[in-house]
């Protein structure tokens, strides 16, 4: 027992000796001549690598580096690590993997990478016998035919943890060794993506080829960017995942100069834009369905891992389920990334895809392409949340002179699938916060206020010209006959949380709703006769429209009154002003104008956008849209004066229709579901005349909704502007 004590004894004092490196040292070298003396002594070149000792000797290997390092204080260096930096190890390693000697020995180096990169705590990256293998092992990546993307993704994954966890290590994974940054074609290119491209005679047909050509350039790019992007197509969604996950780490780095470095000395940007192309141009836009398109729901990039693969789904699905998805990718990195990287990404989907391939497709003869085009751009529109990108899709949409004109145009196509789906568009891009897309579209044209007639101008003359228009209205007995409109039909008492308001401001703002409520004629009405609510049923949704559109211009900083009008100015001249009401409101209004030959889904859509446009809180708006009572000039005309117009027409077609109100209620019990009976005559005109009443109807709600917080009668101009800031600061 004595004897067995000593033993003991003499064990645990060798294990606590505090010199223990030189027994690790020999234990490590040990390990790997064993490594270098099987290629001296084998001679099977058959033998799979997992047949060997080779894979335990490389994870010994690494367990004593680890346990070293732990032993080791923080600025020390292991005898260990130091004999693997010195005699290169991880080259001979690298060299052992690309012979695939014995079979199988490149999955054993890139397990024994990343969990070396992995698992010690010390930076290795920036040591040049470190990175230059890990450069060549990068290489042997992504390789075709290869059957180790699983251990390539994780080796990957590790390289680029490891990059996020020390920055400066980017340019030695990226073999940028500070050189000047690289001037291409591409980069070239990418800093004009602000410029309309040239104008095309004849638009070339939408193919794969297109999109190969364009990002042919993306093979150039060779290193860690390529590999990632070659293992995002992999079959194996683990693989994928980790490759998604090591682009965005990379994209990611916000210190030092990591968003420079990958914006300049690489093609990142170019190649994650070329892979959107090339998703893109998979799709089979002549099979392709418009509707579901448009509406294609938010595909989180994320998602597609860890859904189960369906036997039903159809290919194109899967294209369109790839192509969003890798656009949601591209929404979440430029969102992640540092802003000159994000710009330099957004500027090259506005480049190689935007204008070299969706604009040709735009202008094409077919009408199957521009349906499933524009309808990607509805959808793209709607899903980004990216600023950057949002800002090149509105740069492209609306600063390309003449693609611009294209959309607006195609809102009063000949074809009302075009019209419809253009409409949407114009609908979506009302909905996201960017100041421009109001500007251009409207604002623009109403700044100068052209629109009112030289009396009009002065604001001393507004009462007068009330009180004429009023008495102007009261004498078309279309619209105000004691017949046709009980006291109980109007403006009900105002709710309780404007009752503190003025009376004069809650009295005008009663004037504008009973205008709109009175638009339609008594004996035409039929809401009432499924007793549906009046407009208060719509003041909900109203509120909640204005508040949407409130909370996207907080930030646009609008005036709080009215510019002064050209009108004024141009009444001493010889000639008025003429008003051009920009391409969307001329569209608008002429397709509102023929509301009663329209297809009710059109209609439906019409109305939306401009139940939006009115929503907005902008004074020239409210003036402009929802103020029946200014003095337009001679070539101008306003929502409320196309409204009047449009029930005069009605009144005159609704003469030839016999038993209006029985064909109105089974029109609207079908439409609400109630009647599944088909052939009714005159469907066209009745659908056009309930989508009216219920224009009018949700029009006053906006106007009830907006008009007691926005005065209609203001006081003179300069005060305005004071009072206005003042009770605005307040209310801050």
């Amino acid at each position: 027992m004595e004897a067995f004590s000593k033993l003991t004894n003499m064990l645990l004092h060798a294990l606590e000796t505090r010199e223990p490196t030189v027994d690790l040292l020999d234990s490590f070298v040990d390990h790997w001549k064993s490594i270098t003396n099987y290629y001296i002594e084998t001679t099977d070149d058959s033998r799979p690598v997992r047949q060997t000792d080779i894979p335990w000797r490389l994870r010994q290997m690494l367990d004593i580096l680890v346990y070293e390092e732990k032993q080791q204080g923080v600025e020390e260096t292991g005898s260990c690590i130091e004999y693997l930096l010195q005699h290169k190890l991880l080259e001979t390693l690298c060299t052992l993997g690309k012979a695939q000697y014995p079979p199988g020995m490149v999955q054993q180096v890139l397990l024994f990478f990343s969990r070396l990169l992995s698992q010690m705590q010390k930076p290795l990256l920036q040591l040049v016998n470190v990175y230059r293998p890990v450069q060549k092992l990068i290489r042997l990546c992504a390789l075709p035919g290869s059957n180790t993307e699983k251990e390539e993704a994780q080796f990957l994954l590790a390289v680029c943890s490891r990059v996020k966890q020390d920055p400066h290590t980017l340019r030695y994974v990226l073999e940028i060794l500070d050189q000047p940054a690289a001037r291409t074609p591409t980069s070239d290119q990418s800093q004009l993506c602000t410029q309309a491209s040239n104008h095309r005679t004849e638009p070339p047909l939408p193919s794969s080829q297109s999109g190969s050509s364009v990002c042919s350039h993306v093979q150039s790019e060779s290193g860690l960017l390529s590999v990632l992007l070659q293992l995002t197509k992999s079959q194996r969604g683990s693989v994928c995942l980790k490759a998604y996950e090591c682009l965005l780490l990379l994209s990611s780095l916000q210190s030092g100069s990591s968003g420079e470095i990958l914006c300049d000395h690489t093609q990142l940007a170019e190649l994650l834009a070329g892979r959107l192309l090339e998703l893109y141009s998979l799709l089979p836009l002549e099979n392709l369905d418009p509707g579901e398109v448009q509406n294609w729901p938010h595909t989180p990039w994320s998602s597609q891992f860890s859904r189960c693969s369906s036997e039903l789904s159809s290919e194109s699905a899967d294209h369109m389920t790839n192509f969003f998805s890798w656009f949601d990718f591209l929404d979440h990195l430029t969102r992640e990334a540092p802003e000159v990287l994000a710009v330099k990404l957004a500027q090259c989907v506005h480049q190689l895809w935007l204008l070299d391939v969706v604009q040709p497709q735009l202008q094409h003869t077919c009408e199957q392409v521009v349906l499933v085009c524009t309808s990607v751009l509805c959808a793209v529109v709607r899903l980004v949340q990216s600023w950057t990108l949002l800002d090149q899709l509105v740069h492209f949409l609306l600063r390309t002179h003449s693609l611009t004109h294209l959309l607006l145009q195609r809102c009063d196509h000949i074809s009302d699938q075009i019209s419809m789906v253009s409409l949407s568009l114009v609908d979506e891009l009302l909905q996201k916060p960017h100041r421009d897309i109001l500007d251009v579209l409207v604002l623009s044209f109403l700044q100068s206020r052209s629109y009112l007639s030289p009396p009009a101008a002065g604001q001393d003359d507004r009462h007068t010209e009330t009180n004429e228009d009023s008495d102007d209205l009261e004498e078309d007995p279309f619209f105000f006959s004691d017949s046709l409109v009980s006291d109980s039909e109007l403006l009900p008492p105002p709710l309780p949380q404007f009752s503190a308001l003025p009376q004069s401001v809650l009295g005008s703002a009663a004037d504008v709703v009973n205008s709109f409520l009175c638009l339609v004629p008594v004996q035409v009405r039929s809401a009432q006769l499924l007793q549906e609510g009046g407009y208060e049923s719509y003041v909900h949704d109203a509120h909640t429209l204005v508040t949407q559109c409130q909370s996207l211009s907080l930030t646009w900083d609008w005036p709080l009154s009215l510019p002064p009008s050209s009108s004024s100015s141009s009444s001493s001249s010889s000639g008025e002003l003429e008003f051009l009401e920009g391409p969307l409101l001329k569209v608008l209004f002429d397709r509102l104008g023929r509301v009663l030959e329209q297809p009710y889904e059109l209609n439906l859509q019409l109305t939306s956008v401009l139940s939006r446009l009115t929503a907005f809180r902008h004074p020239l708006l409210n003036e402009y849209l929802l103020n029946p009572y200014i003095h337009l000039s001679h070539c101008a005309r306003s929502l409320f004066s196309v409204l009047i117009r449009l029930m005069g027409e009605l009144m005159q077609r609704i003469q030839s229709v016999s038993n209006l109100t029985d064909r109105l209620l089974n029109t609207r019990r079908h439409l609400l579901g109630l009647d599944h009976s088909t052939g009714l005559e005159h469907q066209t005109l009745l659908r056009g005349l309930i989508v009216l009443e219920e224009f009018c109807k949700e029009l006053a709600a906006i106007a009830f909704v907006k008009l007691p917080l926005d005065p209609s009668d203001p006081p003179e101009p300069p005060e305005t502007s004071e009072t206005s800031e003042t009770s605005e600061t307040g209310t801050q």
